[in-house]
C-alpha cells in the first residue's frame, strides 16, 4: 500500500478521531518481575504514564508489539476483553496474580486491519477474536504506565518467519495511526540472551559483546539510521551473541518504522539486567 492510499485508509477511520500526534515507546522490559518489584524500571515507566494527558494526549489506543505474540502472518487482537496472559514460568504467585483488565478496542481493530498489509502482499492483516489476549510484554509494562486499565489496548503480532525487513515495513505503515490518538509501544530488549545471564550482576555491568551491540544500536538510534536496525544481523557475531533468537529486537523494527526522520530519540533505562539483558528503552515525539 502507498503512503498515499495508507493515509486515505486511515482518514476513513470512524473508531478514532484525529488528535495531535502521539509519541512513539520502545520499552526493554526484561524480567516479568519488573511488573512488580519496586525498581527503576517499573518506576521509570510510572513516570511515563503520568506524562500522558498533561505532556502529550491520553492515548484513545495503545497498540502493543510484544516480543511474546509469534504467529504465522501478522494479526491483531480484536477481541472486546482481552485476557492477562501469564506466559512464564518459575516466578513467584504474586506474579501469576497480576490481571490487567484493560479493554480492548474491535471497532478499532477492524479498521486497522483493513488499512495496513501483510508485508510484500495485498492482503489486510488477520484479526483474532479469542485466542491471544495481553502477554507480558504488553502488560508488564503497560501496567505501571497506565493502572488504571481504563485505555483500550490491541494487540499486533509477529511472523517470525519473516526477514527482519518486513517487521520493518509494516513499522512504516503505522505512522498514520500516530495522529488517531494511537500510542505506539514497543516491548522487547536491545540484546537479550537468557543463556548466559549473571543472576545479582550490578546494572552497570554486562558483557563486552552485549555492551557493543546495545552501543552500536544506539548510535544507529541517535544518529537517524533506522533502515540500518533492519539489517542488524549483519553485524555478526555480537548480533549472534546478542540475539540466539531474535524476537525481543523485532518490536524495535515497528516502533523505528513509525517515527519521522526529523524526530529526536530519548534514551531511558540505559543499563543492563544479569548482564545480558539491554534495558535500553527509547521515546521519540
Amino acid at each position: 500500500m502507498t503512503d498515499t492510499a495508507h493515509a486515505t485508509a486511515v482518514d476513513s477511520f470512524k473508531s478514532l478521531r484525529k488528535t495531535a500526534k502521539m509519541p512513539v515507546i520502545f520499552l526493554g522490559h526484561g524480567s516479568p518481575m519488573n511488573a512488580i518489584d519496586d525498581n527503576e524500571y517499573r518506576r521509570s515507566w510510572q513516570a511515563l504514564g503520568a506524562e500522558f494527558g498533561v505532556k502529550w494526549p491520553t492515548p484513545q489506543l495503545v497498540l502493543c508489539v510484544s516480543a511474546h505474540w509469534l504467529t504465522t502472518g501478522w494479526w491483531l487482537t480484536a477481541m472486546a476483553r482481552p485476557k492477562t496472559i501469564h506466559d512464564f514460568g518459575g516466578f513467584p504467585k504474586a506474579l501469576f496474580d497480576q490481571q490487567y483488565p484493560a479493554p480492548g478496542f474491535s471497532e478499532a481493530a477492524q479498521e486497522i486491519s483493513q488499512s495496513l498489509r501483510q508485508p510484500g502482499s495485498a492482503i489486510p492483516l488477520s484479526l483474532d477474536l479469542q485466542e491471544w489476549g495481553l502477554d507480558h510484554g504488553a502488560w508488564s509494562v503497560l501496567k505501571p504506565m497506565f493502572p488504571h486499565a481504563d485505555i483500550q489496548v490491541i494487540q499486533l503480532s509477529m511472523d517470525y518467519s519473516r526477514p527482519p525487513a518486513e517487521h520493518y515495513a509494516l513499522g512504516q505503515q503505522l505512522k498514520g495511526l500516530r495522529e488517531r490518538g494511537v500510542l505506539i509501544v514497543g516491548s522487547g530488549n536491545i540484546v537479550h540472551n537468557l543463556r548466559t545471564m549473571q543472576f545479582g550482576a550490578p546494572s552497570n555491568q554486562a558483557y563486552d559483546w552485549a555492551l557493543e551491540f546495545d552501543q552500536t544500536i544506539a548510535d544507529y538510534l541517535q544518529t537517524g539510521k533506522l533502515d540500518a536496525l533492519q539489517d542488524f544481523q549483519a553485524l555478526g557475531a555480537i548480533a549472534q551473541q546478542a540475539h540466539p533468537t531474535h524476537e525481543h529486537f523485532l518490536p524495535l523494527l515497528y516502533a523505528a518504522g513509525a517515527v519521522d526522520t526529523n524526530e529526536a530519540p530519548q534514551f531511558f533505562n540505559a543499563s543492563f539486567q544479569a548482564a545480558s539483558i539491554s534495558m535500553r528503552s527509547v521515546l521519540w515525539a
